[in-house]
């Protein structure tokens, strides 16, 4: 269930008394964990696995009545705003132009007189927030554009110059800057309200950041970038039985070569600030670090790319080096070839279970996915952000991959095709089994939130008010106790 999935007044969801509301709605159920997208600022295409930041937490999150409550915002300064939005869907055009205008009341009272935790929080988080910052100034200086069309010497960070615009936009600076402290400061206090009911959350870190961010213009040098700043390949997926052309993502590729000389330091960096958030981290496309496909910059679809070594079980042993060891999920889906199965037993992460490609016959790893395989060490989905809800799927997929499942699971539409599909993972040998939201309500494909490889309307569902409710509840729990899965 994404932050901004829940209900709100205000456009999007937030950290506010919804998402408390849904922590106690999943303590109720007998959950464990709550499962979310990444938090980070979204980017191009409203997407979360487009982020200015992959550190930053995303300003739209913030919840207005506890700034209210904080003596930041006044009530009739969020009230008398029209979000242009439906209850069941986010209007990010509308987000971006009037929730920015309302968060700067807010950090102006702030900074009349500053929390005492401020100063500590931006010396924590000084090895990321100052270019991020800095990076979101020059952003708004330059009407939104990429920082590979700003000039020149901003664009290749001259010391000067940067020194200039530091002053110049000072400011804009301090506004980024208070925002994130402000996320923070919400975020910790809704994590351990949730660790508090017995629910831990698990963070979602994409393997890849985006070419418009600040992390790649403030260290082009981990980057595959030529002399000018350009990428030479980009990220992405080879034509498979989904999709003919592929999957171009565009995102820049780690020069992996580079980020070894130094130990991995910016990948340590990120997942040490991830679990500050976090209590379990899944990290996605966990195959690109056995091997990843790098597509030249250039083309148009993902057909000529290429097989590329990544930095294998390296990378992982440096991170529990200097972390220790951490509680990460390996997102195993895709192309799995043997490096790729190989590098999972050496880190001894639990791998991905998803019960929607048990029966596509496009896939052509139906067997891999059927439930009756699954070891004990993995995590059971029906299905992830990427899929169609089961209802959904119950009526788009192929008839016969549809009647193939309805035969192998038992399905009737008397009992809901999305309670028997989530029987199917609940009463596996898996020892975590997830659902979606909108598989619990029962929902369809109006809401899917997310189909790879197409731009506009996904990122936008939304819960109804009032939906998570005690029958819903109980309901939960009654088939938590059948299948053995209730909290120890």
């Amino acid at each position: 269930m994404p932050i901004t999935s829940l209900s709100s007044p205000y456009g999007i969801g937030t950290v506010g008394k919804e998402a408390y509301k849904f922590v106690d709605f999943l303590k109720q159920a007998g959950q464990t964990y709550w499962q979310l997208l990444p938090i980070c600022p979204t980017g191009y295409g409203d997407s979360p696995y487009q982020s200015f930041s992959t550190f930053a937490g995303n300003p739209y999150m913030i919840d207005p009545e506890k700034l209210i409550e904080d003596g930041y915002l006044l009530k009739e300064e969020i009230d008398d705003v029209d979000w242009e939005t439906t209850p069941d869907r986010v209007n990010y055009e509308v987000m971006y132009k009037k929730r920015f205008p309302v968060l700067e009341k807010a950090v102006k009272r702030f900074l009349k007189d500053p929390e005492r935790e401020y100063d500590a929080f931006l010396k924590q988080n000084s090895f990321w927030i100052e270019d991020y910052a800095l990076f979101m100034a020059l952003k708004d200086a330059h009407g939104g554009k990429s920082w590979q069309m700003w000039e020149e010497s901003v664009r290749f960070r001259e010391k000067s110059t940067i020194e200039q615009m530091s002053k110049k936009y000072e400011q804009q600076i301090t506004f980024w800057k208070v925002l994130q402290y402000l996320f923070k400061k919400q975020w910790d206090q809704l994590k351990a309200y949730a660790n508090a009911n017995g629910i831990f959350l698990i963070g979602d870190l994409p393997i890849y950041v985006a070419l418009d961010s600040a992390d790649v213009w403030s260290r082009p040098s981990l980057f595959q970038l030529d002399k000018n700043l350009i990428p030479t390949e980009v990220a992405g997926c080879p034509p498979d039985g989904f999709s003919a052309d592929g999957q171009l993502w565009g995102n820049p590729l780690f020069d992996w070569d580079v980020m070894k000389q130094d130990g991995y330091a910016w990948w340590i960096k990120r997942i040490e600030h991830s679990f500050l958030l976090y209590d379990k981290l899944r990290i996605d496309h966990f195959r690109g670090f056995a091997g990843y496909y790098a597509i030249p910059f250039e083309d148009k679809d993902a057909r000529n790319g290429r097989w590329r070594e990544g930095p294998g079980i390296d990378l992982f042993e440096q991170i529990e080096k200097k972390l220790g060891r951490r509680d990460i999920i390996a997102e195993d889906l895709g192309f799995l070839t043997p490096d790729v199965r190989k590098l999972l037993r050496k880190c001894g992460y639990p791998g991905m279970k998803v019960l929607e490609f048990a029966f596509d016959s496009r896939d052509g790893n139906g067997n891999y996915y059927r439930p009756y395989l699954y070891p004990k060490k993995c995590i059971a989905y029906v299905g992830t952000h990427d899929n169609d809800t089961a209802c959904g799927w119950m009526k788009t997929a192929p008839a016969k991959d549809r009647r193939v499942a309805k035969e192998y699971l038992g399905l009737s539409g008397r009992e809901g095709y999305n309670w028997g599909m989530m029987r199917a993972i609940w009463e596996s040998n898996a020892d975590t089994a997830i659902v979606t939201a909108q598989d619990l309500l029962g929902l369809g494909s109006e809401a899917r939130i997310n189909v790879p490889s197409t731009l506009g309307n996904n990122w936008v569902w939304r819960a109804m008010p009032g939906v998570f409710d005690e029958q819903l509840a109980e309901k939960i729990r009654g088939k938590m106790e059948i299948y053995a899965r209730l909290p120890r």
